[in-house]
């Protein structure tokens, strides 16, 4: 440099200025250690983060597996570089959302889980070349599989499993079995079936194998115990389902009445009301044939049946007298009556022409009234109705604020009693009782259990799921505060000369300086308020003073050195 001087002085080494590239490099070995580890420790939790955010949710890829098939299924997965997760003891194997799909296809294709329900699909790998008898155990197979798949649907079910009884047919007709069904259900804990459910499962099973009676289905549960019977065993045994709901629904319906009537005269927790209904189910049917006859007023309007008149003459046209002389003898005939005979319901005249060799008959049936009537009672009938009423004593504030509990007056309770039988229909020949009783309730104190923040769910699962990221931010921050910051600073500091260093000073450089104002001037004529620079001039001075009037020199006539 032309406007540049150097002076060098004995003993002084030059130091120039280099970049930050050749301070880096000139850091001690043990700051070049830890900035490199500090930005390969930055750079794997960069990609930790990158890889837990890509992850995202787990979704369940089988479950209910037994031991064989998970392990056979977790050591495919391993190879497959698919991550995962146990759930439910490990009943349960979790993959991320995107990868179950393809992981449940590559799965089936290398034949997992092997314990899995089949159904007719078996059917698409039969072979060429089996029997009749292989043929026929296959359909059965997949029969029962479907069967399974079916009941296990069901939400209270578990899993479940069928084994069907087809025994072969043959020519005979007489001969021929029957076939039969069993059904092992294993339900969720906490959960029952009832009777209309128990009662489908049979009609499924006996409605999808031809030939089948519904009562040669049998049904277990995971006890063991028998859950299915006939229809008439459940009814000889006692009620159905149906009527059981049903006794439950009036009961219901009666207590709903009496809650609505009577909460707001004495408030809703002060009232605890109970129905129990007698509900009659049985099936009474009668015929009643009832015969009128025709008699009264409307005797001569009787409806005529039939009628038969029979005449016979004799040969002789000449009457000839006969019997008693005398005046009966010469009477007249008198004329034919037919009376009517209410017991057999016909009417017959006769009469007899004078003379030995004439005779008529007149036979006469009419209609007998008839009134047939069949009456069947009504299935469900209430016979009788008990009610139970329990009413809180009254809350009773005095001119002080105090409350206290008063028992209600006997005029009260016949009130409410008397609502209470008009709510419910109340019939003294029907048998019907109601009871209403005065008693204080026992009111429990209720403990509030103050859950800690940091113990409540929400706030757990908030914090498991802001665990890791928060981990590895914290690790990251850690790292760069602790071995990457330190030695950037080391690298970006500024030189500092030392006693016996080299000292450069430039001169007449083309750099205008801005122009200062008074105050600025003012303070730039000032002490440096740090000596250092100016203690190691001085102590240069001291130890070197040839050196130091040379370059005084140097500068003062302006000479280059």
């Amino acid at each position: 440099m032309d406007n540049a001087l150097t002076l060098n002085a004995p003993g002084v080494m030059n130091t120039p200025d280099t970049g930050f590239a050749s301070r880096l490099a000139a850091l001690p070995a043990r700051s070049k250690l830890n900035l490199g580890m500090g930005l390969a420790a930055l750079v794997a939790v960069v990609l930790g983060l990158v890889m837990w955010s890509n992850e995202g949710d787990y979704k369940v890829l089988y479950a209910n597996l037994s031991d064989k098939d998970g392990g056979a299924i977790i050591a495919q997965l391993s190879q497959m570089n698919i991550p995962y997760r146990h759930s439910d003891g490990g009943a349960a194997i979790l993959v991320p959302a995107s990868k179950v799909h393809d992981a449940r296809l590559k799965l089936a294709s290398a034949g997992l889980p092997k314990a899995s329900v089949g159904g007719f699909e078996l059917m698409d790998n039969a072979r060429f070349g089996q029997t009749q008898f292989q043929e026929r155990l296959t359909f059965q197979r997949g029969l029962e599989g479907e069967l399974s798949r079916s009941i296990g649907s069901l939400a209270a079910v578990e899993s479940a499993r069928v084994h069907l009884a087809l025994p072969a047919q043959n020519g005979f007709f007489r001969e021929q079995q029957k076939p039969s069904a069993s059904v092992v259900l294993t339900l969720h804990a906490g959960r029952t079936l009832d009777n209309g459910q128990v009662a489908g499962i049979v009609h499924l099973v006996s409605s999808s194998v031809p030939d089948m009676n519904p009562k040669a289905v049998s049904v277990l549960d995971q006890t063991g115990a028998l859950i299915s019977s006939p229809p008439e065993a459940g009814q000889q045994a006692g009620l159905d389902a149906q009527q059981l709901q049903y006794i439950a629904q009036i009961e219901q319906g009666y207590t709903k009445r009496i809650a609505e009537l009577l909460e707001p005269v004495v408030g809703r927790e002060n009232l605890r009301a109970n129905v129990t209904a007698d509900i009659d189910f049985s099936q009474t049917e009668s015929t009643e044939e009832a015969f009128k006859p025709n008699q009264g007023a409307n005797a001569s309007a009787a409806t005529v049946r039939s009628q038969q008149t029979t005449e016979q003459n004799g040969g002789s046209s000449t009457a000839t007298a006969s019997g008693v002389p005398g005046a009966a003898s010469n009477q007249p005939p008198l004329p034919a009556t037919a009376p009517l005979s209410a017991a057999s319901g016909a009417a017959t005249a006769t009469a007899a022409a004078v003379g030995p060799n004439s005779r008529r008959e007149a036979v006469t049936n009419f209609e007998v009234d008839k009134t047939v009537r069949v009456t069947r009672n009504a299935t469900g009938s209430i016979k009788r109705l008990n009610a139970a009423v329990v009413v809180n004593n009254r809350s009773v504030t005095d001119p002080k604020g105090k409350v206290t509990q008063v028992p209600l007056s006997n005029e009260e309770l016949d009130k409410l009693t008397a609502l209470v039988q008009e709510s419910i229909g109340f019939s003294k020949d029907r048998g019907d009782s109601v009871r209403v009783v005065n008693a204080p309730f026992k009111v429990e104190p209720v403990t509030v259990v103050d859950v800690p923040l940091w113990k409540q769910p929400e706030v757990i699962d908030m914090l498991r799921a802001a665990a890791v990221p928060a981990g590895l931010s914290l690790v990251a921050m850690l790292v760069f505060f602790g071995m990457v910051r330190p030695a950037f600073n080391a690298a970006l500091a500024p030189l500092v000369p030392e006693p016996g260093s080299n000292v450069d000073a430039s001169v007449d450089d083309d750099v205008e300086m801005p122009a200062l104002s008074m105050s600025n001037a003012m303070k730039a004529l000032e002490g440096p308020v740090n000596t250092e620079h100016l203690d190691a001039a001085r102590n240069l001075a001291m130890q070197n003073p040839a050196a130091v009037a040379q370059i005084v020199r140097g500068w003062v006539n302006g000479q280059p050195a």
